[in-house]
C-alpha cells in the first residue's frame, strides 16, 4: 500500500509539472472567461451560451489532457526503461497501473475543478444581456496572471517546476475570489448569487472526464501518444453518436450491442440541455452516475492490468 501511494503521489506531481498540462489549463480557464464578452447581445441566451460554452471546452481539453497525462506517466517510462527500476522494487505490475491511473485521475480532477470554479465565475460576469461585470471579470484575469507570477517566483527563488506552482495558486486564488464575490454587492446593494445549479451538471463533466482518463491509461499500456490521441478520439466521436448507431442493440448479445456497452455515451454526462429548460438533474440521476462511472474505471482497470501483465517490458524498453 505504502509503495500504491507513492507511485500515484510522484504519477499526480509528473501530470501537474507538465508544461502542456498547464497550457492546456490556463488556455481552457482563459476562453471560459471570454465567453461572457462574446454572448453580449445574445437575446436572452447569454448564461445558456456561457455554460454550454464552457462545459463543451472543459470537455475537450480534458480529453486532450488525459492523453497527454497518460502517455507521458506510463507510455514513456515503458520506453525509456524508467520502469524497469519501479518493477525491480516491491511494486507489482497490477499496483504500477492501478496507481499511475490513480494519480492521473487527481491530476485530472484538479484540472477539471478549476475548470468548473472559472465557470462559476464566468456566469457571475455575465449578469446581464446588454453588461458584463467588470470588477468580477478583471479580479479573474487578476488572478490567473498573479498564479502565473507565482508559479515564476517559486521557479526562481526555490526552484520549484512552475506549472504545478502556477496550478497550485490558480486553484488557491480562484476558489478565494469565489467566495469574496459573494460578499461583494452590485448595484441596487444585492449580494448576487452565483449559479450553483449548473454544479451537478459541472460534475457530471467530471465524470466524462474520469472517463477519459481511465480509457487513455488503458489504451497508453500498449501505444504511444499520437495513436492514443487517435484512437481516443475515434472513442469520444463514437459515444456522441452511440444512442444513434447503437442504442438498438442494447441487451442484445451482437456486436452493437457490444459497442454500446464499452463505449461511453458521452450525453449521459451532458445535460446543458436540461440546464437551458430550467429543469432541476434529480440525485438519483447522479447517483447512478456515479455508479456507472466507479464501474466502468473498474472495467478500465482490469483491462489495463491484464494488457500490462502480458507485455514484455524489457522488450519494450529495448525497443527503443
Amino acid at each position: 500500500m505504502r509503495n500504491f501511494f507513492h507511485v500515484a503521489r510522484n504519477a499526480f506531481r509528473e501530470c501537474l509539472r507538465e508544461p502542456i498540462f498547464f497550457v492546456l489549463l490556463i488556455s481552457s480557464t482563459m476562453l471560459i472567461g471570454m465567453f461572457p464578452s462574446l454572448s453580449l447581445f445574445v437575446f436572452r441566451e447569454q448564461i445558456k451560451l456561457v455554460v454550454d460554452s464552457a462545459m463543451a471546452t472543459t470537455l475537450v481539453f480534458g480529453l486532450m489532457a488525459a492523453v497527454l497525462c497518460s502517455s507521458r506517466t506510463i507510455s514513456l517510462e515503458i520506453r525509456n526503461g524508467t520502469v524497469l527500476l519501479l518493477l525491480s522494487k516491491p511494486v507489482a505490475k497490477w499496483s504500477f497501473v492501478l496507481s499511475k491511473m490513480s494519480g492521473i485521475l487527481v491530476a485530472l480532477t484538479v484540472f477539471v475543478v478549476i475548470c468548473d470554479i472559472a465557470t462559476l465565475i464566468s456566469l457571475r460576469v455575465a449578469k446581464d444581456q446588454f453588461r458584463l461585470d467588470y470588477v468580477t471579470f478583471y479580479l479573474f484575469y487578476g488572478s490567473i496572471a498573479a498564479a502565473c507570477l507565482w508559479g515564476a517566483f517559486r521557479n526562481f527563488t526555490a526552484r520549484k517546476s512552475f506549472a504545478s506552482s502556477a496550478t497550485f495558486a490558480l486553484l488557491f486564488l480562484l476558489t478565494a475570489l469565489t467566495f469574496i464575490l459573494r460578499l461583494i454587492p452590485v448595484e441596487g446593494g444585492k449580494i448576487p448569487q452565483f449559479h450553483f445549479e449548473v454544479l451537478p451538471a459541472l460534475l457530471l463533466i467530471l465524470f466524462a472526464v474520469w472517463a477519459m482518463g481511465a480509457i487513455t491509461v488503458t489504451l497508453s499500456v500498449k501505444l504511444d501518444l499520437v495513436a492514443n490521441m487517435l484512437v481516443s478520439s475515434i472513442l469520444f466521436f463514437a459515444g456522441l453518436v452511440s444512442d444513434y448507431f447503437f442504442s438498438a442493440s442494447a441487451g442484445v448479445v451482437s456486436i452493437k450491442g457490444l459497442l454500446y456497452a464499452v463505449i461511453p455515451n458521452w450525453q449521459f454526462f451532458w445535460l446543458a440541455d436540461a440546464l437551458a429548460n430550467n429543469k432541476k438533474i434529480p440525485m438519483d440521476y447522479i447517483a447512478w452516475t456515479s455508479l456507472y462511472i466507479v464501474l466502468y474505471i473498474a472495467f478500465c482497470s482490469v483491462i489495463a492490468v491484464s494488457l500490462f501483465s502480458d507485455r514484455e517490458v524489457g522488450e519494450a524498453c529495448g525497443a527503443v
